[in-house]
């Protein structure tokens, strides 16, 4: 299950470069290498940012130029949602912040089908009610507060439930139903 705020944050941080490559500081230089393969507004981006694209690696470049690009395809509405984001991942404390990037790194080291898998995952979370929302996500907090071990017990239960036939899961609910509470 993807946490509630990973789509936004991930948004947030593909932006982040874009954003902050776009803040001009510093003098003009004459030129900048590769610049003939960037539009004009890409040139004036790179140019007023020469002394941070002189640092960046090839990978890097191409990244932040396709950063770029993205961000300026958003419409105006969702620009200025990824700046508020912006705005709030700076007011974070460090340690948030951190813990966020550690997170953006782990979805950008995925598979594109596993990062699909969960972002379906995301909906249909935010598709059910409220409520039900809301056990899940007490029941995660609750799984969360468990010592290492039990939480290693829960999780291979689980996890032999989830290779359990169907009718292995039915017989085993009624046995349950029909044995007395534990005291």
């Amino acid at each position: 299950m993807v946490p509630r705020w990973l789509v936004p944050a991930s948004l947030l941080l593909a932006l982040l470069f874009g954003a902050r490559f776009e803040v001009a500081f510093g003098q003009t230089p004459p030129a900048v290498e590769g610049r003939e393969r960037l539009t004009p507004d890409e040139r004036g981006v790179v140019e007023r940012n020469h002394e941070r694209w002189k640092q960046l690696s090839p990978e890097e470049r191409q990244r932040v130029i396709e950063n770029y690009r993205h961000w300026r395809s958003l419409p105006p509405d969702q620009r200025e949602v990824a700046r508020e984001n912006m705005r709030r991942f700076r007011r974070l404390p460090p340690t948030e912040k951190g813990r966020i990037l550690e997170d953006f790194q782990r979805w950008n080291d995925l598979s594109e089908e596993r990062r699909l898998e969960l972002q379906h995952a995301y909906e249909r979370f935010q598709r059910l009610p409220p409520e039900r929302r809301e056990r899940i996500l007490q029941r995660h907090r609750q799984f969360q507060a468990l010592p290492p071990e039990e939480r290693e017990r829960v999780q291979k239960n689980f996890e032999r439930w989830q290779k359990m036939a169907p009718e292995e899961r039915r017989a085993l609910r009624e046995r349950q139903r029909q044995s007395p509470p534990p005291r």
